[in-house]
């Protein structure tokens, strides 16, 4: 009987060893190489030598590789100080919510990456540590991991990682990736609001900015919209971001201006003579608040009306209401 119950055992730990091999074989893509010439890797190698690195003890990867991410950004804390934010006891570790909301506490932006290597490569190129989340097991007996990428050697194809208790641990590219994968593929980079991500794409950065404004952090949120409007001057929409945070926080005379410069840049945007003619109104200026809404309902009829208040549109408008541009000629 001992000599069954130890085959047995031997045949499940043999069984047990084979799935973890089959989950280690999923498709993992090339390393990337340059469209022109595909023998050559577009990012060749690198290494963020000033990130510093805290052992993670048994855990306390998330406290760890967050002090990491923050550290690298010019902030002092550590993780014992983080652990208090972002360690769930009953989970016996942190999970991403915990961990963007612990970067937000310290009113930096969290960006999201795209699922693919090469956003991680490209940040790491541009000087950004990336924190990453693993799978160290298997997709129905998760073993939750957070690591940061601080480098990558395309020769060697590994990604080097701050991870439990190695710095600058080379871990090869096909274990990387699955392991990532089997966590949805999930990486970020934790910035200053004044600066971009090397990938940032417009509409990403900006929910990541509303996500500081809805979550208290206004100044932090207002830094990173003034960000996108020099980064992506040729769009309306951080300008319009900006304006509607200086509405919701009630100063109205400072989002009329910012509305303003919505219009003066973009004349055709419906949207930005519809929220400055209620930026107008609210503001003590109604007669202009009528000619900015009746110049959006002219642009787009579908969507806009002019003010429907014949009382207050009606009155005269105070001597500090500001000039506004006239509406297109092409406007309906």
């Amino acid at each position: 009987m001992q000599q069954m119950n130890s085959r047995l055992k031997l045949t499940m730990a043999v069984a047990l060893t084979a799935i973890v091999l089959l989950a280690g074989c999923a498709s993992t893509p090339d390393w990337p190489v340059s469209a022109r010439d595909n023998t050559k890797p577009v990012y060749p190698e690198k290494l963020l030598e000033q990130v510093p690195f805290y052992p993670q003890e048994k855990y306390q990867c998330g406290p760890a590789s967050l002090a990491m991410m923050l550290n690298a950004q010019g902030l002092a804390t550590n993780p014992d100080i983080l652990k208090e934010l972002v360690y769930l006891p009953g989970k016996e570790g942190s999970l991403q919510v915990e961990m963007v909301a612990g970067a937000r506490a310290h009113d930096m932006l969290v960006y999201r990456l795209e699922p693919e290597p090469e956003a991680i490569l490209a940040e790491v190129e541009a000087g950004n540590p990336v924190l990453v989340m693993q799978n160290l097991r298997l997709s129905w007996w998760p073993q939750w991991h957070f690591a940061v990428v601080v480098g990558y050697d395309s020769t060697e194809q590994v990604f080097i990682l701050n991870t439990d208790t190695r710095r600058h641990y080379e871990m090869p590219y096909k274990v990387f990736y699955n392991t990532w994968s089997k966590a949805e593929r999930w990486a970020a980079v934790i910035l200053p609001p004044d600066q971009t991500p090397a990938s940032a794409e417009m509409l990403p950065y900006l929910q990541a900015a509303h996500d500081l404004e809805t979550t208290g952090h206004t100044r932090a949120a207002q830094r990173a919209y003034q960000t996108a409007i020099t980064r992506w001057p040729e769009q309306p929409t951080p300008l319009m971001a900006n304006a509607n945070l200086q509405y919701q926080l009630g100063h109205f005379q400072n989002a009329v201006g910012s509305f303003l410069r919505v219009v003066e840049k973009f004349p055709g945007f419906s949207e930005g003579w519809n929220n400055l003619a209620i930026a107008l109104n609210d503001a003590g200026c109604p007669a202009r608040a009528r000619h900015a809404s009746e110049c959006a309902a002219r642009l787009a009829p579908k969507r806009f009306k002019p003010l429907q208040d014949e009382a207050r549109s009606n009155a005269a408008d105070a001597a500090a209401c500001p000039q506004i541009p006239a509406c297109p000629s092409n406007a309906h």
